[in-house]
C-alpha cells in the first residue's frame, strides 16, 4: 500500500467529485489532507468525515489569500508536501455568444488558481528539497472541445504550466505531473439521460464513464514516493478515448 504518512497534502476543490475522491484516498494512505473549496460548509463536511483532515475556505483566483493560507498550513503543520490543483468550473457557451467575463472567470479559478497555488507552496517545498504538485486537467485539454474554448484552453494551459514548473523545481526533488480525466461520474453526469449515457459508453474503448476514485487512485500513486521519477507528464485517465 503507497504509504503518505508524516505528509501534509492540501487538496482545492475538495467538497465534492474528483477533489473529495482525492481528499478521500490520500487521507487513507496516511496524509494529513487540508481540504479546499468556496464554500465553507461544504468542505467542512468531507474533513469531518475523515479522521486525519482539516478545511478552509479559499478563492483560489486570489493569490493573497492562498499565500496566507498555505503560510498557516506551514506555521501548523511544520510542512507542506503535497499539492493537487483541482479546482476548476465551467461557463460553457460557443466563442460567438461567450462573455468576457465567462472567459475570465474560467482562466481565473481552472489556471490562475493553480499558478497561485503553486507559487503559495513553493518555498516550503524548495526548502524540504522534496514535494508533489499534481495539476488535474482535462483530456478536453488535449483535444478541444467545440462550446468549451475558455475550459479547454484552461486546462490545456494547466498542461503547460506542469512541463515550464516540473523544469524550474526538478532539481530541488519536487514532481510536477498532470491528470487528464475523460468523462466521470458526476453531479452533472448523473443528470444525464441513459440514451445520453449509452451513446458515451459506446465512444469509450473501455466501455464506461469513469468514476472519481479512478482519478483518486492515480493522484494517490503521484503523490506517492513511489512516483518519485515521474514529472512534467499528463496522464490521461480516460478509459482509452484519447489515445496520443
Amino acid at each position: 500500500m503507497l504509504n503518505l504518512e508524516r505528509k501534509v497534502a492540501l487538496v482545492t476543490g475538495a467538497s465534492r467529485g474528483i477533489g473529495k475522491a482525492i481528499a478521500i484516498a490520500l487521507e487513507n494512505a496516511g496524509a494529513h489532507v487540508v481540504c479546499i473549496s468556496r464554500t465553507a460548509k461544504d468542505v467542512q463536511a468531507v474533513a469531518d468525515s475523515l479522521s486525519n483532515a482539516s478545511s478552509a475556505a479559499c478563492d483560489v483566483s486570489s493569490s493573497e489569500s492562498f499565500t496566507e493560507l498555505v503560510k498557516n498550513i506551514v506555521e501548523d503543520k511544520g510542512r507542506m508536501d503535497i499539492l493537487v490543483n483541482n479546482a476548476g468550473i465551467t461557463r460553457d457557451g460557443l466563442i460567438l455568444r461567450m462573455k468576457e467575463d465567462d472567459w475570465d472567470l474560467v482562466m481565473d479559478i481552472n489556471l490562475k488558481g493553480a499558478f497561485n497555488g503553486i507559487k503559495a507552496v513553493m518555498r516550503s517545498m524548495m526548502k524540504q528539497k522534496s514535494g508533489r504538485i499534481i495539476n488535474i486537467s482535462s483530456v478536453v485539454g488535449l483535444t478541444g472541445n467545440a462550446g468549451q474554448a475558455n475550459y479547454a484552453a484552461s486546462k490545456a494551459g494547466l498542461i503547460g504550466l506542469t512541463k515550464s514548473t516540473a523544469k524550474e523545481l526538478s532539481s530541488r526533488g519536487i514532481t510536477v505531473n498532470c491528470i487528464a480525466p475523460g468523462y466521470i461520474a458526476t453531479d452533472m453526469t448523473d443528470k444525464l439521460s441513459d440514451a445520453v449515457k449509452e451513446n458515451l459508453n459506446k465512444q469509450i474503448p473501455l466501455g464506461r464513464i469513469g468514476s472519481p476514485d479512478d482519478i483518486a487512485h492515480m493522484a494517490l500513486y503521484l503523490a506517492s514516493d513511489e512516483a518519485g521519477y515521474i514529472t512534467g507528464q499528463t496522464i490521461a485517465v480516460d478509459g482509452g478515448i484519447v489515445m496520443v
